[in-house]
C-alpha cells in the first residue's frame, strides 16, 4: 500500500497540473424540461414581428451570499432559510457561494472531487427555496399578477449551474419562468493554491446571459494569513483570476471571455483580507463596534481605492467582522480571556466580502448572518441588475427553446429532481 502510495501521488499532482481547464462547460444543472416550464405563447412569425427590434431594461433582483463554512458538512437541522431570508425577500436569482465545503487536506486537494458535500448543499438550498408553505413577500419588486400566484408553474426555482472546486462551491439558482432566457452558461476554474496551481485556494467563475446582457459571479478563497505583507499574495491570487480566467465565445464569437468583459460582475467569497493594525488595537476597536475606524486600516479598502480592485465598488459596512469566530459560539478566537496557553491568535477581521464592478447594479442590502457553525459569520447582498430585453429576439428564441441546450452525459448522482442532467453550450 505504500507502494502505491508513492506512484499515486506524483500521479495525481501531474494530472492536476496538466489539466488545462477545469471544465469551462462541465458542470451541474437542471436541465430545463419542457413540460416544467411555463407555456410561452407563440409569436406569429411575420417579418414585422421578427425585425422590429425593441430594446427593454427589466429590473432583476439578486440574492448573493458568501460563507466559509470551514471543511465542517451541513448538519441535518441547518434551516438555510434563515441565511436565504425567503420570508422577507423575494428575489428572481440567487447566488450561493461556498469556501471550504470540505477539509483542505491533500487527500482532497490531490484526489478526486467529492461531490457528497455539494449534493448536501444544493439539496438544503432546494428545499428552502422551494418551500410553499412560506409566503413570499413580493413589496419591494413589481410583478404581474401571474407572478404574483406563487402556486402557478414558473415560480419555482431551479439550479442553472452548480461547479465545486476542491472545497470552492458556487450554484446559481433562478426562477423557472426565467429559465427560457438564460443562455450560454459556462464555469471557469483558476487554481491558485499549493505550487501556485492547486485548487485548495483559487475561484470557480461562473457566467451566463440573461436575455442580452451578460452576468459573470466569481467566487474565490484568497491566501491566508494575517502578517504584514500576507496582502500581497492575495493581491497575486486576483491578478491571476483575472489574468487566467477565460469563457467560452460561444457560437457567434461574440460572448464576452474575460470577467471583466461582462455587463454585469460580482466577486464574493473569503477574500482573506485583514486590518493592518495591531492585534490589541483591532480587539479593541471591535468591542467599542468603531467600525469607522477598523475600515480606514482594512486592506481591501486600501485595494478598492488604489490597487488589484481598483474601480469596483462594495456596499457600506455597519456589521461586525465575520472571522475569526469559535465554531459555535459568539467568542471570537483567541480572545484574552478565552485563549488557552500556546493559542495562535487572530484578530478579527472582514474576510468574507461581497463586491461588483461596472454599471447596472445597485445594492439594497449589505449584511451578515448569524449561522455560528463555522469559525466563519456568512455574509449577504441584495441587488437589483438592469437586464436588456429585445423582444424580436425573445419571442424568435422561445421557439427554438430546445436548441439552447444540448444535453450531455448524465450524471449518476441525485442531488436534484427527476431529469437532471449537466449540460453544454
Amino acid at each position: 500500500m505504500p507502494g502505491n502510495q508513492e506512484v499515486m501521488w506524483p500521479r495525481l499532482v501531474a494530472n492536476k497540473i496538466l489539466r488545462k481547464r477545469l471544465g469551462s462547460n462541465n458542470f451541474v444543472a437542471d436541465f430545463p424540461c419542457n413540460k416544467e416550464i411555463p407555456s410561452l405563447d407563440r409569436p406569429s412569425l411575420s417579418p414585422n414581428s421578427i425585425f422590429s427590434h425593441h430594446k427593454d431594461t427589466h429590473n432583476y433582483r439578486i440574492f448573493v451570499s458568501t460563507w466559509n463554512v470551514g471543511g465542517v458538512a451541513p448538519p441535518e437541522d441547518l434551516d438555510i432559510e434563515d441565511l436565504l431570508d425567503t420570508g422577507n425577500t423575494s428575489c428572481e436569482i440567487y447566488v450561493l457561494g461556498f469556501q471550504e465545503i470540505v477539509p483542505l487536506s491533500a487527500s482532497n486537494v490531490l484526489g478526486s472531487e467529492n461531490s457528497k458535500v455539494s449534493m448536501k448543499w444544493n439539496s438544503l438550498i432546494r428545499r428552502a427555496l422551494n418551500n410553499k408553505k412560506k409566503p413570499h413577500c413580493l413589496d419591494k419588486i413589481q410583478h404581474s399578477n401571474e407572478e404574483r400566484n406563487k402556486n402557478i408553474p414558473g415560480q419555482d426555482f431551479r439550479c442553472i449551474i452548480s461547479k465545486q472546486m476542491v472545497g470552492i462551491l458556487i450554484t446559481v439558482w433562478v426562477r423557472s419562468y426565467l429559465c427560457p432566457y438564460i443562455r450560454y452558461p459556462s464555469v471557469s476554474c483558476i487554481g491558485c493554491g499549493i505550487m501556485g496551481c492547486l485548487g485548495n485556494k483559487g475561484s470557480v467563475s461562473v457566467r451566463f446571459r440573461l436575455h442580452e446582457t451578460s452576468f459573470c459571479f466569481v467566487c474565490s478563497h484568497l491566501a491566508s494569513g494575517g502578517r504584514q505583507g500576507d496582502e500581497k499574495l492575495r493581491n497575486a491570487n486576483v491578478s491571476e483570476i483575472f489574468s487566467r480566467t477565460s469563457f467560452p465565445r460561444g457560437p457567434s464569437l461574440d460572448l464576452p471571455r474575460k470577467i471583466l468583459d461582462h455587463d454585469r460582475v460580482i466577486f464574493l467569497g473569503d477574500l482573506n483580507y485583514r486590518i493592518s493594525l495591531p492585534e490589541s488595537n483591532v480587539r479593541l476597536l471591535v468591542d467599542e463596534r468603531d467600525w469607522k475606524s477598523l475600515l480606514e486600516n482594512d486592506q481591501l479598502r486600501m485595494e478598492l481605492m488604489n490597487g488589484q480592485f481598483e474601480g469596483w465598488n462594495e456596499g457600506s459596512i455597519q456589521f461586525a467582522p465575520t472571522y475569526k469566530y469559535r465554531p459555535n459560539s459568539d467568542v471570537y478566537y483567541g480572545c484574552f480571556h478565552q485563549s488557552k496557553k500556546g493559542e495562535k491568535k487572530r484578530a478579527p477581521a472582514w474576510c468574507d466580502r461581497i463586491i461588483w464592478y461596472g454599471k447596472g447594479l445597485k445594492q439594497h442590502e449589505y449584511d451578515r448572518g448569524e449561522e455560528n457553525f463555522s469559525d466563519h459569520r456568512p455574509v449577504k447582498a441584495i441587488f437589483t441588475a438592469e437586464v436588456g430585453v429585445l423582444h424580436s429576439l425573445k419571442q424568435f428564441q422561445s421557439v427554438f427553446l430546445s436548441e439552447r441546450f444540448d444535453r450531455i452525459t448524465s450524471q449518476t448522482d441525485d442531488f436534484v429532481c427527476k431529469g437532471r442532467s449537466s449540460f453544454q453550450i
